[in-house]
């Protein structure tokens, strides 16, 4: 029974290497940036997008997003600030633009595959990456740097091993009542510690991130 479980474990780890190696490749191409750089990238579409539809002040403490309201003007204006935003090189910002630029696209992409797709949707598990895939976060619809990047990429590929800060996971948004809060401001450089700070602030002392009821401790299942 022994040597069974010692030979299933060098198969499962010889099966595991490639996609181990394929994923430190990707990260190391994105842990690059430029520290002295004064490159300031332009939200304000996203703001305006934000402040038309974004309610937060909703009495269930959740910041909601009118997806069906959004006007075609505007889903033109965010199609082309995610359009604006894979133009750049983001390798070439500082830490700081960089993290604000990757959060910002990340939920505006999101954002823009909703209004993309049929609104009338009840969960955006509906839009699918692939036969068996629920929710479109392994789709890869986006192109940066001549690199295709899914959502998923984005978050587990570039932000969270990168950043190695656990407040990313309160600034993305996955179109979820479950989900921390699509914030009402757009990220920058100057507010991305505040944004976070408060984003997890929000999401911590709502009862759909930590509540106790009888004794017991309930968490979402972010935390795993």
């Amino acid at each position: 029974m022994l040597r069974a479980v010692a030979l299933f474990s060098v198969c499962v780890f010889i099966l595991v290497m490639p996609v181990f190696t394929q994923a430190s490749q990707a990260i190391s191409f994105w842990d690059n940036r430029e520290p002295d750089s004064k490159i300031k990238v332009d939200h304000s579409q996203w703001q305006v997008i934000l402040d038309r539809y974004l309610d937060d002040q909703h009495p269930s403490g959740i910041n909601r997003f009118n997806y069906a309201e959004v006007s075609s003007a505007d889903q033109r204006s965010l199609n082309t600030y995610v359009t604006f935003l894979q133009s750049y090189e983001p390798r070439q910002f500082n830490a700081l633009e960089q993290a604000a630029y990757w959060i910002n696209l990340y939920n505006a992409a999101t954002v823009l595959l909703i209004v993309g797709e049929d609104r009338s949707l009840g969960s955006i598990r509906e839009l699918r990456s692939g036969l068996f895939s629920a929710g479109p976060w392994r789709r890869k619809f986006l192109n940066v740097s001549g690199q295709e990047l899914s959502l998923d990429d984005v978050e587990h590929g570039i932000l969270r091993p990168i950043w190695t800060d656990n407040r990313i996971h309160y600034a993305l948004n996955c179109a979820s009542l479950s989900c921390p809060n699509l914030q009402k401001t757009a990220f920058t450089a100057e507010n991305l510690e505040a944004l976070l700070e408060l984003a997890a602030i929000e999401y911590i002392n709502h009862p759909r991130g930590v509540r106790i009821k009888d004794g017991t401790l309930f968490i979402s299942s972010i935390y795993d």
